[in-house]
């Protein structure tokens, strides 16, 4: 299992922001690693995770295991590295979309303000999805600190662990039809994508387009996923 900076230094982050920018994600093939991807799917119902259903949230059907003890330390790793190489892009769309603030180059600095801004509830979390079960569309920018990008990972294998539960996307732009979008992802893939709002380039310049991600129906087998967030909710 390769360190996050080892990992993440390998990659063209010139090309992933051309990538973000064009199309709102973007696939880090196999960054985790299949041992450290089994490894997280293990941790699905561990007694420190907090257990919250699907459908009492009204967000489709299953499970997810929020990290409020606190991250595993591989994972707290990559997340603070990730996050250090995706300021950089966060900053390019707010200058892009005309806001004044800028985000931290750490990930600590910009949790502080998160937490000057009210907003203590940890976000992160892993999903299990059985046979039948699904993830509806949606996103999450509640509060006044929110990072435009997030984290997704598979730590499932398509096929052998599970059939269907494919990760989707819909981006809304104004005055047209929701745009649908499939990544494809394998065990141990990342993806990186818009949490909400994010820049798009038309015949008049820069406009903001709304994005939102979920997962389908599940139709054989257990699907584990993971999902970071760089802010905190209120």
């Amino acid at each position: 299992m390769n360190a996050p900076e080892t990992s993440l230094d390998r990659l063209d982050w010139t090309d992933i922001g051309s990538q973000l920018d064009a199309e709102g994600y973007a696939v880090l093939p196999g960054l985790l690693g299949a041992e450290l991807a089994r490894s997280l799917a293990r941790q699905a119902d561990a007694p420190p995770a907090r257990r919250v259903s699907l459908t009492s949230a009204g967000l489709g059907r299953g499970d997810l295991y929020y990290f409020d003890a606190g991250m595993p330390p591989p994972l707290e790793q990559w997340r603070a590295a990730l996050y250090r190489r995706l300021a950089v892009h966060a900053n390019r769309w707010n200058e892009l979309l005309d806001v004044s603030s800028r985000y931290p180059d750490e990930l600590d600095d910009f949790l502080q303000r998160n937490r000057d801004a009210g907003q203590a509830r940890a976000q992160s979390h892993l999903s299990r999805l059985g046979v039948e079960d699904y993830m509806a569309l949606h996103q999450r920018t509640e509060g006044l600190q929110v990072f435009p990008m997030q984290v997704v990972a598979l730590l499932s294998e398509p096929g052998d662990g599970f059939q269907g539960g494919e990760f989707v996307m819909t981006e809304q732009r104004p005055r047209m039809q929701s745009r649908p979008l499939v990544a494809p992802l394998a065990c141990g893939d990342v993806a990186i994508i818009a949490t909400g709002e994010r820049p798009f380039h038309g015949s008049k310049g820069y406009y903001r387009v709304n994005f939102k991600h979920a997962v389908s129906r599940v139709r054989k087998g257990v699907r584990i996923g993971l999902e970071l967030f760089f802010h905190d909710a209120p």
